[in-house]
């Protein structure tokens, strides 16, 4: 047995709940994802996508893949740095620039690989990143890829951020990087405190806006435009993986600050451009955002109609403001439960568990798309009010 083995063999928490028949992770989707999708030999609905625009699978978006297969190819054997270069990448950055109202982006091959590159450049070592505590793991990487000093503040407590901030020198350069929408409780940043706090202690913000993008703002623009504060947000990321149907990601700022990036972000010059077909997509997904707005007003009439069942019925829902519902559990072996008795009767939903949260705070997400029904929501909700009353979670 070689060291790695002997390292590992004793690893089998995965094994305990899959003797336990309660295993929730790597189930097979067989073919298009939508708001009801079959897996595990049924048909499910599915409210554990990312998907909030609803756009995956969408044919037009297809065909743009497809014939950006037909012209480019599958692939683009290089760097964005060298030979990877297509001229639908220049215009998908241009597009996404103007989208978010920056003077440039920069596209990368995952959203991940946005924040671990980006974090990790900005700043050096006589610099400061700030995150809050339940930033997503990209961001959590990015820093710790940096030379930089290193602080987290408690989840949105903009006491304990200012507190952070007094101590730093006021001419260094201080990078605050948030999440628009925290990813698994579906609350957003107090951004309009972020900012007072950036022009008190002379700051920087950078906001990932990965379950903003598609969801909040004129057509889909995210949490800064929903705020009115994109001129005040130094750095917006996004991702193609969610609102638009794709995979990838992007960084948007000024000028200086991305033709830095673009020469510099390890994550970039040194990985594969993204594929002639991720990148269509993606751009028809934009395309088609910002000419159906009603695809965000059918998010939100969904959205708003789940949160109101989801109250009427007694669940512990936390302070989200999204369509990231977070339905508590708070017990680590009830939501493995939960999430595949859930399954069984036909409700895909996705477990939160340590190291996502704490041992307390254990919780099952629920997600909407703008392509759910109400009559799906009802469905839902009635099957999970069902489980939860079992398992003694609410009455």
């Amino acid at each position: 047995m070689g060291q790695l083995s002997e390292k590992f063999k004793s690893y089998r928490l995965p094994q305990k709940f899959m003797e336990a028949g309660v295993y929730p992770y790597f189930r097979e989707i067989l073919g298009r994802q939508g708001t009801e999708v079959e897996m595990g030999g049924h048909k499910v609905l599915m409210f554990g996508s990312n998907a909030y625009t609803g756009l995956v699978g969408d044919n037009r978006i297809c065909e743009a893949a497809k014939a950006a297969i037909d012209k480019y190819g599958t692939g683009c054997a290089g760097s964005r740095f060298l030979n990877g270069t297509l001229d639908i990448h220049v215009k998908l950055e241009k597009d996404l620039a103007e989208f978010v109202h920056k003077d440039e982006a920069l596209c990368f091959s995952t959203g991940f690989s946005v924040n671990a590159g980006v974090i990790a450049m900005v700043c050096g070592r006589e610099d400061y990143i700030i995150c809050d505590d339940r930033d997503h793991a990209s961001i959590v990487d990015g820093r710790r890829l940096s030379f930089a000093k290193q602080l987290k503040y408690k989840h949105n407590d903009m006491e304990d951020l200012e507190n952070i901030l007094k101590k730093l020198p006021y001419e260094a350069v201080k990078l605050i990087v948030v999440d628009g929408v925290f990813s698994m409780e579906g609350d957003l940043a107090n951004l309009p405190a972020i900012v007072e706090l950036k022009h008190k202690y002379n700051c920087s913000i950078m906001v990932d806006e990965a379950h903003g993008l598609g969801v909040f703002g004129k057509n889909g623009r995210g949490v800064c435009d929903h705020f009115g504060l994109t001129d005040e947000v130094d750095l917006i990321m996004g991702t193609f993986s969610k609102s638009l149907a794709s995979i990838g990601g992007f960084i948007a700022g000024d000028w200086d600050t991305i033709n830095f990036l673009r020469h510099s972000a390890r994550t970039y010059i040194f990985s594969a451009s993204n594929t002639p077909a991720a990148t269509a997509a993606a751009q028809k997904a934009l395309d088609i955002l910002k000419e159906e707005p009603e695809i965000i007003e059918k998010l939100w009439d969904v959205t708003n109609y789940a949160l109101k069942r989801f109250k009427e019925e007694g669940f512990e829902i936390g302070d989200t403001e999204s369509p990231i519902i977070p339905l508590y559990v708070r017990d680590v072996d009830k939501t493995f439960l939960i999430t595949a008795l859930a399954f069984e009767r036909g409700v895909f939903i996705n477990p939160v568990v340590p190291p996502a949260c704490a041992p307390t705070d254990t919780l099952v997400r629920y997600a909407l798309m703008a392509t759910h029904t109400k009559e799906q929501v009802d469905r839902s909700v009635e099957i999970l009010k069902q489980i939860f009353v079992e398992q003694g979670v609410i009455k």
